[in-house]
């Protein structure tokens, strides 16, 4: 079971700095989910993008997977909300109700995936 779990960490962490490398090439798609009373949008989608980048990064290194799970499930937890005002919205930000559906269910995922990473790497066992 630990060599799924590894697995897990490895997958989880390419997706983190896959994720956070496209808040660089593809920054009119996150320019929505800013809120427009913030100013400086185009900083906080890249600041929005070193984060997980970062995160996926430490999953790699033994010494700071730990940090890097809690990182990234503290991460999710605070994306959260912007996936919840997706549902409700009348224009959701990731597109389309439908989508907004579809991606509320992928963040709880994400959220006990990083949870579980982060259990692995406190004790290494499963």
């Amino acid at each position: 079971m630990k060599i799924v779990w590894k697995v897990m960490q490895i997958l989880l962490a390419i997706f983190m700095i896959f994720g956070g490398v496209q808040h660089f090439i593809n920054t009119t798609f996150y320019e929505p989910f800013v809120p427009n009373f913030l100013p400086f949008k185009t900083f906080i989608i890249y600041a929005s993008g070193v984060v997980p980048a970062v995160l996926g990064v430490l999953l790699f290194i033994p010494k700071y997977a730990k940090i890097g799970a809690t990182g990234i499930l503290l991460l999710m937890i605070a994306y959260l909300p912007v996936h919840i005002w997706d549902v409700f919205s009348e224009t959701p930000a990731i597109g389309s109700h439908k989508a907004a559906l579809i991606r509320l269910p992928v963040q709880f995922l994400f959220i006990a995936w990083a949870w579980k990473i982060k259990q692995y790497s406190n004790n290494k066992e499963l």
